[in-house]
């Protein structure tokens, strides 16, 4: 397919402080110049929130959902069916691209999904990266063993085994076909993306274009990314 919208979908509850610099990664990746004459849309669903994400949203010039239901599967799915009710373009020729809050997307990474999507993978599934680790010893040597342990040799294909909301694309009608994100307190990535596998899509697992993630050790969504973390680091002994 060769996509003529994006929307970019980022949930989030009380993220206030990391937002901002989130937001400004995804503008930036909005403006590459292989994404000249699409058009591109931003929407931040604030969940539940009890600060100032939604005015960090709005003054960073995102679309802005208020939401109650504190789950990041429904507030993912809401900000994708906001994004595609107001682009108006057919689901044939859009793209829905899902980042975090607390995570920073790289210069080119609308534009590396649109290749892929250009070149007939209908999802892309990516990896992340911490370049922030918080002082807890041997933390990011162990996530490297555990992340990594299933890459193989250097200069070998990694179809790797992770997937993360922070870092993944699809085009809208896979998306629709298989039911969209599911209204889950954690996981709605992999059912997304065990969905498209099931339902033969072209799905394509790829460590090339990575996010820059938190390494917070206190996530706001349990069971996910920060939580392995966490368990990493009391499995030292260095939190409790």
């Amino acid at each position: 397919m060769t996509p003529e919208a994006i929307a970019v979908v980022i949930p989030a509850h009380n993220e206030e402080a990391l937002l901002a610099r989130a937001l400004a990664a995804v503008n930036t990746a909005a403006h590459h110049p292989a994404l000249a004459g699409l058009q591109v849309m931003t929407v931040v669903a604030a969940d539940a929130c009890v600060d100032d994400t939604a005015k960090v949203a709005d003054r960073a010039g995102a679309s802005v959902l208020h939401l109650g239901a504190q789950n990041p599967g429904s507030a993912r799915a809401a900000a994708a069916r906001h994004a595609l009710a107001t682009l108006g373009s057919p689901t044939s020729v859009m793209w829905i691209a899902s980042t975090d809050a607390d995570s920073i997307v790289p210069p080119d990474w609308l534009a590396f999904q649109l290749d892929q999507a250009r070149d007939g993978w209908e999802a892309v599934v990516g990896t992340v990266t911490v370049t922030r680790w918080p002082p807890v010893r041997r933390l990011a040597d162990r996530h490297h063993e555990h992340y990594y342990a299933s890459r193989p040799a250097r200069g070998a294909l990694w179809r790797h085994p992770h997937v993360h909301g922070a870092n993944l694309g699809v085009a809208a009608e896979a998306y629709q076909q298989v039911g969209g994100f599911r209204a889950l307190p954690v996981g709605e990535d992999h059912a997304l993306v065990s969905a498209l596998e099931q339902n033969g899509h072209r799905v394509l697992r790829t460590a090339d274009c990575p996010v820059e993630t938190s390494s917070r050790l206190r996530p706001r969504a349990v069971g996910g990314f920060g939580d392995h973390l966490a368990q990493l680091a009391a499995e030292d002994g260095a939190i409790h």
